[in-house]
């Protein structure tokens, strides 16, 4: 039986695309405000993983989430638990921020 991750995931450059044409899906970044600072895709809004759990009431369950990391391991583990808390479309970055400043060179490798 194959096991599946318990979410979805978005490649750097679909996320890319899409956002060059106007979609806008919620970005949630769950990295540190120092990584924050440092890079970002433009208009993400910053959750630290730590924080996450009282501040789960300010995310939109039926909204269409793609959480963001460094590397795509916080934001797997994110992903997958607003997946299993019921909302609605939720897409890890794959690779993170790390491989989206590959395909968009605004957003500086750290």
């Amino acid at each position: 039986m194959e096991r599946t991750p318990g979410y979805e995931s978005i490649t750097p450059l679909e996320l890319k695309v899409r956002l060059e044409v106007g979609d806008r899906p919620l970005l949630l970044d769950v990295r540190e405000p120092w990584e924050f600072d440092v890079a970002r895709i433009e208009g993400s809004r910053l959750i630290p993983i730590g924080e996450l759990p009282e501040r789960f009431s300010e995310l939109d369950p039926a909204a269409e989430t793609v959480v963001i990391c460094h590397h795509g391991s916080r934001s797997a583990y994110v992903a997958r638990a607003l997946g299993e808390a019921g909302f609605a479309r939720v897409l890890n970055l794959q690779g993170g921020l790390d491989a989206y400043s590959d395909v968009d060179e605004s957003v500086p490798r750290y």
